[in-house]
C-alpha cells in the first residue's frame, strides 16, 4: 500500500496527508475549494495547541483569547478568565496552513471535486475533473453528508445539526456563549483576526433555521453587534448519537473516515477541529504501521468513548432543570459565585478537563462549592472574582 488518496482538504485530510507523505507515501488531496471560508467558530483549544504547537506559535494570522463571557437565557453573565487561552483562525487561514504542510512534506495537492468512488475492486478508483484514477486506499475527509461511501451507514437526522450565522466586519477581545430556554444548542461570538463568526447551532428539524435566525438577530441587537456589511452562512454538522459512535463503520479493507465525515464532533459544544487533527493523525499513523483495523480502537480510546458521556451530558445542560431553573441559568451563577466551579469551568473551555471523569469532580467538590455559593451572598461582590469570573 504506497498511493493514498485523500478526498477533503480541511484540517483532518491536510494533517492526515501531512504525516503520510513524511512517512514515505505517495499521496494525492483532492478538494474542490482548498482553503475557503468554513462557517464555524474555529477556535484551537489547548488540546489541540499542545499536540501542534506551530499553531499557535506560527505566523499565520489568527486571534489569542483569554476571556470567555457566558450569558445565561434570563440575562445573567459570567465572565471567565482562561489560563490556557484559546487560538482562533479564519478557516481560510488555517485550511490554507494545513494544506501549505502538507504540499511541502509531499503531496500532491488537486483542486478538484472527486464525483465517484470505488472501493469494490483489489484497488480504489475515483473520478475528479472527468479523469479516472486509482489508488491504494482512500481517506474521506469531506464532510458530514458526503455520499461517495454508500457502503457506510449514513449519519441520520439525529446525528446532524444545523449553524446559521453571520461573518461580521467588527472586532472584539472576548468569546461570548448564550444558552436559550430549552434549546439544544447555543449562539457564539467568536473574534477572529479581522471579524467575528457569530452564530448558532442546534438540531437538524423541520422549521429550525427560521427559528435559529429569531434567536440569532435577537442576540446580535442585545450585544450591541451591527449586521451591516456581513455576510450570511449556514452549514450541516455532525453531532453523533451513542449508537452512531459505537456502531458506526469508520474504516474498511481500503478505506476510511476521518473528522466530520466519521461524525468525530463532540456532541456537547460541537467542537471539531481538534478532533479533525487527531483522527487525521490516528488514522495516518494506523497506516504508517499497516493496521489501519486499529484506527477506530485508538479513536475510541482517545476520544470517542468521552462523546457517549457528553451525549448523556448535553440533554440534561441543555434543556433540563436544578434547584428550580435551568440548568445552564445554574451553571453561571455557581460560576459567577464558587472560585472551585468557576475553575472546573475554566478546565472544560481549555480542554483539560474530559466528561468521563467530570461527575466525579462534581460530585468531589460540591460540598466546597454550596460553601462558597452560601458565604458569597454576605460579601459584596461574588467570591469569584479571585478567579476572574465576573458578574454583571
Amino acid at each position: 500500500m504506497r498511493d493514498i488518496a485523500i478526498v477533503g482538504g480541511g484540517p483532518a485530510g491536510a494533517l492526515c496527508g501531512e504525516r503520510l507523505a513524511s512517512a514515505g507515501f505517495r499521496v494525492a488531496i483532492f478538494d474542490e475549494h482548498l482553503a475557503w471560508e468554513k462557517p464555524c467558530g474555529g477556535g484551537l483549544t489547548q488540546k489541540a495547541l499542545r499536540a501542534y504547537p506551530y499553531l499557535r506559535e506560527g505566523p499565520y494570522p489568527k486571534k489569542i483569547i483569554s476571556e470567555c463571557e457566558l450569558v445565561s437565557s434570563a440575562g445573567h453573565r459570567a465572565l471567565l478568565s482562561l489560563d490556557k487561552p484559546i487560538v482562533i483562525y479564519s478557516r481560510k487561514v488555517l485550511n490554507g496552513l494545513l494544506l501549505d504542510r502538507a504540499g511541502r512534506a509531499g503531496c500532491e495537492v488537486i483542486h478538484s471535486r472527486v464525483t465517484h468512488l470505488d472501493t469494490s475492486g483489489r484497488r480504489v478508483r475515483l473520478t475528479a475533473a472527468g479523469r479516472e484514477l486509482a489508488a491504494d486506499f482512500v481517506v474521506l475527509a469531506a464532510g458530514a453528508r458526503n455520499p461517495l461511501l454508500p457502503g457506510t451507514t449514513p449519519l441520520k437526522r439525529q446525528d446532524l445539526e444545523q449553524t446559521v450565522g453571520y461573518f461580521v466586519p467588527a472586532s472584539s477581545d472576548r468569546i461570548t456563549v448564550k444558552f436559550l430556554t430549552k434549546f439544544a444548542g447555543y449562539i457564539w461570538s467568536f473574534p477572529r483576526s479581522d471579524h467575528l463568526s457569530v452564530g448558532i447551532c442546534g438540531r437538524l428539524v423541520p422549521g429550525g433555521t427560521r427559528t435559529m435566525k429569531e434567536h440569532l438577530h435577537r442576540f446580535l441587537d442585545e450585544e450591541g453587534i451591527s449586521a451591516h456589511g456581513a455576510s450570511f452562512y449556514s452549514h450541516v454538522l455532525p453531532s453523533p448519537q451513542v449508537d452512531t459512535l459505537r456502531l458506526r463503520r469508520v474504516v474498511g479493507r481500503n478505506w476510511a473516515l476521518v473528522g466530520d465525515a466519521a461524525a468525530w464532533v463532540d456532541p456537547l459544544t460541537g467542537e471539531g477541529l481538534h478532533y479533525a487533527l487527531r483522527s487525521g493523525h490516528l488514522l495516518a499513523d494506523a497506516l504508517a504501521e499497516g493496521r489501519p483495523d486499529q484506527y477506530p480502537a485508538r479513536a475510541r480510546h482517545e476520544f470517542a468513548a468521552d462523546f457517549e458521556f457528553a451525549v448523556h451530558m448535553a440533554r440534561r445542560m441543555f434543556t433540563g432543570t436544578f434547584l428550580g431553573g435551568a440548568v445552564t441559568t445554574r451553571m453561571i451563577q455557581f460560576t459567577r459565585r464558587s472560585p472551585a466551579f468557576c475553575a472546573l469551568m475554566r478546565d472544560l473551555f481549555s480542554g483539560s478537563q474530559d466528561y468521563r471523569t467530570l461527575k466525579r469532580r462534581l460530585w468531589g467538590q460540591l460540598g466546597l462549592t454550596m460553601g462558597e455559593i452560601f458565604s458569597s451572598f454576605f460579601r459584596s461582590a461574588p467570591a469569584a472574582r479571585n478567579l476572574g469570573a465576573v458578574s454583571r
